[in-house]
C-alpha cells in the first residue's frame, strides 16, 4: 500500500468512527426523545463531561505514535509504524466517542437538547484531535 492509500484509508476510518460515535445519540433521540426528565439526567451529563478526560492519556500515546510514524517514513519500518498509528488512534477514537455514547444513554433519562448537543460537540472536537496531519507524509 502506498502512503497516500494508507492516509486515505485512515481518513475514511476517521469519518466512520465519527459516525459510530454519533449514531446512537441520533437513533436514541429519534426513538426515545421527548421523554420525561428523571433524576439521572444531571449525573449522566456530569459523567459525559468527565469521560472526556479518558482521552488524555490516549492522546499522549497518539502523539508518540505520530512522531514514531514520521521518523519511520521512507524506511523499512514505515508499514509497521502506520499499523501502530492506526491501532493507537482507534483506541483513542473509541474513548473520544464516550461523551456522545453517554449522551445517547442520557436521552433515555430525558436529558434536554442543549446538554445533549454539548456532549455530542465534545465528541466531535475530540475526534478532530485525531485527524492525520497533512505534514505526515
Amino acid at each position: 500500500m502506498t502512503r497516500g492509500q494508507v492516509k486515505r484509508r485512515l481518513a475514511l476510518a476517521w469519518w466512520r468512527q465519527l459516525g459510530v460515535a454519533l449514531a446512537p445519540l441520533v437513533v436514541f433521540n429519534l426513538l426515545f426523545g421527548g421523554g420525561s426528565t428523571t433524576v439521572l439526567t444531571m449525573p449522566l451529563f456530569v459523567a459525559g463531561l468527565a469521560s472526556m478526560f479518558v482521552s488524555l492519556p490516549l492522546f499522549a500515546a497518539y502523539k508518540r505514535a505520530l512522531v514514531a510514524t514520521e521518523k519511520a517514513l521512507d524506511s523499512d519500518d514505515e508499514a509497521a509504524a502506520w499499523l501502530e498509528l492506526d491501532r493507537v488512534r482507534l483506541r483513542a477514537l473509541l474513548a473520544a466517542a464516550l461523551p456522545a455514547w453517554i449522551a445517547a444513554l442520557a436521552v433515555l433519562a430525558g436529558l434536554e437538547a442543549i446538554p445533549l448537543m454539548l456532549l455530542a460537540l465534545s465528541s466531535i472536537v475530540l475526534h478532530c484531535l485525531y485527524r492525520i496531519p497533512r505534514q505526515l507524509g
